[in-house]
C-alpha cells in the first residue's frame, strides 16, 4: 500500500509496546499490503510483522480469514456467497490484530527463555573454609560470607578425603536441624587449580 503517516505512527505505537513484553528484542519490520483489490469486497489488508530477538525470529502473518463468513452462511440457510471477515477491510484494526498476536507469541517466547534460564543456572560455589577428617565433617564458606555446614556423606564420589581448606565446591543448599547445611558437595578441580597459579 502506498505510505501513510498515520499507519506508520499507529505501527510505531504498537512496536513500542512489546518492550513491555520483552526488552531484547532486536529488530521489528512490519509490512502492510493490499495484495488484491475486490470490487465486491473492497481493500483486504495483509499485516506481517518479523521480529529479530536473541536465538531466532519471531513471526506474524495476519491475513483475511474465511471462518467467520462460513460460520455466517450456515444459517442462512446454504447461501453461496462468502464474504471475507471484515475485520481486515480496515488497516488499523489488522495492524492491532497483528500486533495482539505478536504479543502473545513474544509473551510465550520470553516464559520459555526465563525457564530455560533456569534449568542451566550452575549450582551456587563456596570455598572449605574448615575440615574435621576424624569427625567427618566440615563448613563451606558461599562468596556472600555465609558458613553452611556439610557431612562427608554429602560430598559426591567418595571425595571427601580429598578435600581440603581453599578447595572450590559446587553444592546444594537445604535447610537442617541447626541451620543450613550442603548437600551434593562436588569438588571443582579447574577452579581449585587457578586459584593456585
Amino acid at each position: 500500500m502506498e505510505s501513510s503517516t498515520a499507519v506508520e505512527a499507529k505501527i510505531r505505537e504498537e512496536a513500542a509496546k512489546l518492550d513491555e513484553f520483552y526488552n531484547h528484542v532486536m529488530a521489528c519490520r512490519v509490512v502492510v499490503e493490499i495484495p488484491r483489490y475486490h470490487p465486491n469486497r473492497g481493500k483486504l489488508f495483509h499485516v506481517r510483522i518479523d521480529l529479530t530477538v536473541p536465538g531466532g525470529e519471531i513471526v506474524v502473518r495476519h491475513e483475511p480469514s474465511l471462518h467467520t463468513a462460513a460460520r455466517q452462511t450456515e444459517t442462512e440457510r446454504g447461501s453461496k456467497k462468502l464474504e471475507i471477515d471484515g475485520a481486515y477491510k480496515d488497516v488499523y484494526v489488522a495492524i492491532r490484530d497483528a500486533f495482539k498476536a505478536m504479543r502473545r507469541q513474544l509473551k510465550d517466547y520470553a516464559r520459555r527463555q526465563r525457564a530455560d534460564v533456569k534449568t542451566h543456572e550452575l549450582p551456587p560455589h563456596a570455598r572449605v573454609s574448615k575440615i574435621f577428617p576424624e569427625e567427618g565433617y566440615g563448613f563451606l564458606e558461599t562468596p556472600e560470607g555465609t558458613e553452611v555446614y556439610f557431612h562427608q556423606n554429602s560430598v559426591l564420589n567418595g571425595g571427601f578425603e580429598k578435600l581440603e581448606p581453599g578447595t572450590v565446591v559446587s553444592f546444594i543448599e537445604e535447610v537442617g536441624d541447626k541451620g543450613p547445611q550442603a548437600s551434593t558437595v562436588r569438588p571443582i578441580r579447574h577452579q581449585r587449580e587457578a586459584t593456585q597459579n
